[in-house]
């Protein structure tokens, strides 16, 4: 198997170019956990496919390291976005590519015949619980809700981004127990489908600091949809304004919620290796 290795913002991928080769998908969970495995594979906090679609110019499939399935990813898509260009799939510098239950616009940004970095339309973001999904009211909010985690009450904003994510607000993000409470809010019986969780600090109107603990993937350096999500959370707790920079560990996210409704996440992709896997 032909693979890359990309990352967006230290968020990396083992990235296979299924337009040119076929993977059995029987296999994908065990294949997933096997090359994301940082010891005794390639290292990765997911496995992504960039394959052919029938309704976009392409389709992406994210499998975490754990060997679920993401249903979307905001630095992943970035990512494919430069394989199938870097690959001579295409020369356009807008492309659409379908992920689980949406179609994604994507506008490449060119240099030396490579793209360097990418902006994405995420579309909109989706509040109500029943779509999160969360336990509630199918069409009720979850807007600065608390949740016991552990032996804290924290404060969530729940938003799908595709996806579900839950942003809670802290006073410094560098001392907060992420590792620790990451999990346990993950596995939180409020999110049947567990959730990706924010931990926000506000440096300013335009300005948020952000950790993230990744379903199926644990604390990461970067997560696309989790840095709209938690503009939108600040947003709408009057936090922030609707377009900020995001600072990351692995670096910065440009985030604008238009009054469109639409969410727009820009930022870099970068290839680190290719290689063979036997």
């Amino acid at each position: 198997m032909r693979f890359t290795k990309m990352h967006g913002l230290g968020n990396d991928f083992v990235m296979v170019d299924c337009v040119l080769e076929s993977l059995d998908e029987a296999t994908l969970p065990e294949l997933a956990r096997r090359v994301c495995d940082r010891h005794f594979g390639v290292g990765g906090d997911g496995l992504i496919l960039a394959l052919p679609s029938q309704v976009a110019d392409f389709r992406m499939r994210l499998i975490n390291a754990d060997g679920s399935e993401a249903e979307h990813c905001g630095n992943g898509i970035r990512c494919m976005a430069k394989l199938v260009y870097d690959h001579g799939h295409t020369r356009a510098d807008r492309i659409t590519v379908e992920t689980i239950g949406r179609i994604n616009v994507l506008d490449l940004h060119v240099s030396d015949g490579r793209v360097r970095s990418v902006r994405v339309d995420m579309g909109k973001p989706e509040l109500r619980r029943g779509a999160i999904p969360m336990i509630g009211p199918e069409d009720g909010q979850a807007i600065s809700e608390p949740l016991q985690v552990g032996d804290r009450t924290l404060e969530f904003t729940c938003v799908s981004m595709g996806n579900p994510h839950a942003v809670t607000f802290v006073d410094d993000v560098a001392d907060f127990p992420v590792t620790t409470l990451g999990p346990l809010a993950e596995h939180h019986e409020a999110f049947p489908r567990r959730a990706n969780i924010e931990f926000i600090q506000v440096l300013g109107r335009r300005e948020l600091k952000m950790r993230v603990w990744e379903r199926g993937a644990g604390e990461t350096l970067a997560c696309g949809t989790g840095a709209c999500a938690s503009l939108v959370a600040a947003a709408l707790t009057d936090r922030a304004d609707r377009e900020a920079i995001v600072h990351l560990p692995g670096g910065d996210l440009t985030i604008e919620w238009a009054e469109s409704g639409h969410v727009f996440m820009t930022g870099p992709a970068v290839t680190v290796f290719e290689g063979v896997l036997a």
